[in-house]
Order: structure tokens, then sequence, then C-alpha cells
């Protein structure tokens, strides 16, 4: 037990250390010694948490806590540096560390070309990887939310990266901004809580709950449901982290940053960490009922929303954003009719078949030296014959065909949805199937576009290459994973051995059986998104190989929705008009005021005393005869005051 305890903490400090050597000496190590030891320590980690969750497992060691050291101890508010050795927070860490570590070798390829200096961004990657680690590991709310502002502060440097670019300087200050405004409502929600159950250690707030479950909150001037309230700040916090309808602007601009970054945020780390959160949450998730059906309606509609924009989105790397927005609607769905199993179980499959969509179309990008609109693709399958079967392999997985990964976990949370049998879940699995055939749809396009057909820019095909071995090694075992992973973990998170396996780590209240009524979904029903996915791959093929002139003739006859999705539903430009265009004029107003003002008044006060001292040293002349004729002037004036006011 203690030995997978060890294993454990080195898993989840082994990249700190990494990032401190590498971001520290990097500039006296040189680049290449940087990345080795970068990957050196990636390696270390991943190699522990492995041996931690197999040892974990074997020994029954999990759940456990590894205490590192005492925080914060401010009266009766007590945190600690500790980390929390359960199925959840074990799976959640070798899952990070894999994907991470392939991010980090494939970077080696991609960037060797790069004029920046590489060992700012390992140490960067790396950085990221531990605050994730963070997060995932915490045992209590303070260190998850260093781990949540964590990685934001690394996805602003990573998504900033290239900062000689205005568009990523925009990409990462927009980034920071709108999560910053998810992270109010959760940091409220963390006091609310502290204030209600007096602690911020998950086990001592699971055992209050039940005894909250009743007591209201005056909200607005009327009462609430205490843990709803809590719930929902938690949530709405999740949203921003997870890229959520309203708070999903940031996402798509995220591209901006090096292709490996956007792997790494969309598979593995950053956008996970809302549905970690409310699967860490799950034992007072369980009494919310309408926190949970807001949870249905906004991951139902982003699922839908997500996968719209993503079918005429003209650049790869923002086709496979949309995408990830969208599998990220699928988890909160499961969360909100009670499936948590099913989705983590899609954040562990989707983290393989992302990071490998995401990396492929690095790949791609590096072909065509750094294009990234499709529209200037074309048959480039004979000239990266590998990226061109990795991609088919994530695409296959990502539309849910069988028996690739992403079917069975997308499957468990649409039959999970059905098996709800509520008004809400009914919404989320028919928003749900229908997104299954259109990201079936614009993953075939994006193949479509890319590797068949014929060139349409002919230097651009000329010119392209397949990846170096460092590049394509990852993307093989990526594939890999994408192609067995749902099969493997299938019977552990969701089928007959689910209970043994969390051991507790995510709790079903016991009215919630909702784990044990996906089998019995009708099998129709069950098999309607994998026809629809089918249906979506036969639809693409006909609008972009059949006839490949439907497309433009569907857009100038539908002109004003296809200008609608591609514009993204306007969201940015609404956001523009309400939020930025007056905070604008308030800020000129105020710069105004502070120039006429605030940095006036100093001046002017500065001027004053000048004045002041000027007038006093000329009444200082040095004659005595002055000097005795205004002494006599004032004694006549006090003599004056005192006769005639007596």
């Amino acid at each position: 037990m203690q030995a997978a305890l060890i294993l454990f903490a080195i898993a989840v400090l082994a990249p700190l250390g990494g990032a401190a050597i590498s971001g520290l000496f990097g500039r006296r190590l040189g680049d290449g010694v940087a990345q080795f030891v970068s990957i050196l320590f990636m390696v270390v980690a991943a190699l522990c948490s492995y041996g931690a969750l197999i040892g974990g497992m074997t020994s029954g060691a999990m759940p456990g806590v590894a205490l590192l050291a005492h925080w914060v101890d401010a009266g009766s508010f007590h945190a600690a540096w500790a980390l929390r050795f359960d199925t959840l927070s074990a799976t959640m860490t070798a899952m990070v560390l894999t994907v991470s570590l392939l991010v980090h070798i494939y970077s080696v390829g991609y960037m060797s070309h790069d004029s920046m200096p590489r060992y700012r961004f390992f140490a960067y990657l790396s950085l990221f990887t531990f605050a994730m680690l963070m997060l995932v590991s915490s045992n209590d709310l303070i260190q998850l939310f260093f781990g949540w502002e964590g990685v934001g502060l690394a996805s602003y440097l990573l998504i900033g990266y290239w900062f000689q670019k205005p568009s990523a300087n925009a990409a990462a200050i927009k980034a920071f901004v709108v999560n910053r405004i998810a992270d109010l409502f959760f940091i409220v929600g963390i006091g609310l809580l502290f204030v209600t159950f007096g602690t911020v250690q998950y086990d001592n707030i699971f055992s209050l709950v039940p005894d909250q479950a009743r007591n209201a909150y005056m909200l607005f001037g009327s009462p609430h449901s205490l843990l709803e309230v809590i719930a929902t700040l938690l949530f709405v916090g999740a949203m921003g982290k997870s890229a959520q309808l309203f708070l999903h602007t940031w996402l798509p601009d995220a591209m901006e940053g090096p292709t490996p970054v956007s792997a790494l945020i969309h598979a593995a780390t950053m956008v996970t960490a809302g549905v970690f959160l409310m699967a860490r949450m799950s034992p007072l998730i369980e009494f919310t009922p309408y926190t949970r059906e807001f949870i249905v309606l906004i991951g139902g509609t982003t699922c839908f929303f997500a996968a719209t924009v993503g079918m005429v989105q003209p650049d790869i790397k923002r086709t496979i954003a949309y995408s990830t927005c969208s599998q990220l609607g699928y988890m909160f769905v499961a969360i909100g009719v009670g499936a948590y199993q099913a989705g983590v179980f899609h954040l562990t499959t989707h983290a393989f078949f992302k990071a490998l969509l995401f990396l492929g179309a690095g790949s791609v990008i590096h072909a065509v030296h750094d294009e990234q609109d499709m529209f200037r693709m074309g048959g480039l399958w004979r000239k990266i014959p590998v990226t061109y079967v990795v991609m088919w392999i994530g695409s296959l997985a990502l539309a849910g065909v069988f028996p690739f990964a992403g079917y069975w976990s997308k499957d468990a949370i649409l039959n999970a949805a059905w098996a709800s049998g509520s008004s809400v879940g009914m919404y989320g699995w028919v928003l749900g199937t229908v997104t299954a055939f259109i990201t079936a749809f614009y993953s075939w396009r994006l193949l479509f576009l890319v590797f068949h057909g014929k060139p349409r820019d002919q230097h651009l095909h000329d010119g392209a290459h397949e990846s170096p071995p460092v590049m394509v090694a990852p993307l093989v075992l990526l594939s890999i994973g994408a192609l067995a992973a749902g099969a493997v973990l299938a019977p552990l998170y969701v089928g007959s051995k689910q209970a043994m396996f969390w051991a507790g780590a995510i709790v079903n209240a016991p009215g919630n059986t909702i784990m044990s009524m996906i089998e019995e979904v009708p099998t129709p029903i069950a098999l309607l998104p994998s026809v629809a996915g089918l249906l979506g791959i036969a639809v693409a093929y006909v609008f972009y190989i059949a006839k490949p002139e439907l497309p433009a003739a569907v857009a100038s006859s539908f002109r004003p929705l296809y200008l609608f999705l591609l514009n993204k539903w306007y969201f940015d430009e609404l956001y523009d008009r309400i939020f930025v265009g007056p905070y604008r004029v308030i800020a000129r107003l105020l710069r105004r005021n502070d120039e006429g003002v605030i940095e006036k008044a100093p001046v002017e006060l500065a001027r004053l005393t000048l004045g002041g001292a000027v007038l006093a040293t000329r009444s200082q002349t040095g004659s005595i005869a002055i000097y005795a004729l205004s002494m006599l002037i004032g004694l006549v004036a006090l003599v004056t005051t005192v006769v005639f006011f007596q």
C-alpha cells in the first residue's frame, strides 16, 4: 500500500521537476538537453502512474491519502497539500500522463524548426501537466482550485507562446478572461461550501451532504435549496473550463497556439477539468435534481451547437476544436442523468482519439508548410499515408463506429439518457443522436477535403511529405488507444465490474440505478446512434466525393443559414455588442477622467505648493524695519479686535 502511494506521489510531482529544470536552466543547458530532461521526467511519471494504478488495485491501497505538507491553518479553516489516491484520481493521472508524454515526444519534431526557444515551450508543457495532476489528485477543493488556476495560467502561456502574433496574444487573453468569469462562480461556490459544511475536504463534505439536503438559502428574496445553489455555482465554473455553451468562445481561438498545445488542452487537460469536477462531486450532485436537469440542457445544447458549427469551418484545427466542444457536451449529458461513470469513460476514450486527431492535423499542417485551410488541400493520402491511416482511425472513433473507442463510451451516454426516462434525458438523447450524424458528416468532410479528390493547390501538394518518426510514433500509439481503449475499459468503467473498479470513487445514490438500466435499452434505440453515424459518412461521401459541386450549391441556396453557422451562431459578435463595446466606451471615459483629473491633480498640487513657497520667500526680505512694521500692524489689529468685540 505504501509503495503504491509513493509511486503515485512521484507520478504527480515529477512533471514539476521537469518544468523547473527546463524553465530555470534551459537557456544554459540548451534546447536539446532541456527537451530530453522534460521527456525523461514525463517517462518516469507515466511509468509510476501505471505502477500506482496496478499496485493500488491489486493490493487494496485505494482509497488512500498521501499527506505532503500542511498548507493553511487559519481559525477553523484548514487545507493541506495531500494527494487523494482512489480509482478516479489514479485513472485520470495515468490518462493525463500518457497523452502528455506522447505530446512531449511529438513536440520534438513539430517544434524542431521553430525560431522561439524550445526549452521554454517544454517547460510550459510540463507545468501544464503538473497543474492538471494537482487538480485530479487533490484531496480538497482548495488544492483543486490551485490546479484549476494553474492550468488556466499554463494555457495562457501556451496559447500565447508565439507572442509575436497579435492573434495569439488576443486568443490567450480571451481564454484567460472567459475562464476568470466562470472561476468567480466557482470560488463563490467553494466559499459557500465552507460556510455550510465548515470544511473543504471531500470526505468531510460528502459525509455531511445528506444532513443539508432540506436546508434552504435565501437568494434574490426567495428560498432555494442550499445544495442546488452550491452545485449550480460549481457547474458554472465547470462550464468555463470545459467550454460549454455561453462560455465556449475561448476554445476555438485557442487554436492560435502550436498544435501540440491544442492536443494537450483538448484531450487530456484543461477542458476535461469541468467533467472531472462534476464526477468528483457526485455525492453532492446526486442531491441536486434541478441542477442535474440544467446540466443536461447545457450539455445537450452544446453538443448540438458545436457540431453544427464544425460542419462548415474551413480551418482543420477549428473543425476539430468544435468537435471537442461537442464531445464535452456528451459528457455533461451523462453527468446530468447521473451516469457519472459513462461521462468519465467518454472523457478517457476521447483523450486518445482527440489527441490523435489534433496531432494528426498537426502532421498534415507540418506536411503542407503550416497551411490550415482544408480547401487548399486535397489528394494528400499518397503523400502522407501514415497520417492518413491514423486520421481515419481517429475519425472512426469520434464518429462512434464499432468497434472503435468512441462507440463504447458515446453509446453508453446515449443509452443512459434514454434509460433515465426524464424529459431532459430525452432532450439529451435526441440532440445526442442528431449530433452523432453531424459528427460523422464533418469528420468525413475533413477526411475527404484533406486526403481525397484532386489537389486544390498544386504547389502545396508537391511539397507535402510525411512527418519524421518522432512525430509518427506517438500517432501510432494513440491510434491503438483510439481503437482498443473502449472495448478494454468498458467492463471496468460501465460494465459488470464497475462497482468493484470504482470502489466508491464515484457515487450513485441508492435511488439512482441508471448504470444498471443501460443494458436494458431496446436494441433499435441502442443501434440508432451508430446508424446515424454511418448515414453521416454516406452523406459526406455524396457531398465531397460523388458530387463535389453540391456543398457550394447548398451553401448558396441556404446562404443565411450557412453564414449563421460559419459565424458560429454570431456569439462573438453578440458578446462584442453586449460586453466589449460598452466596456470600451467606459474605458475611454475613465481614460479621459484619468488624464484630465487623476493625472493632473498631483501636478496642480505641486504647482500650488511651488507658488506658495515663492510667495513665502518674497516675504522674507531680511529688513528689520519691515519685520518691526509687520509686528506693529499685527499688534494694532489684535488690540482693536479685543477692544471692539469684548
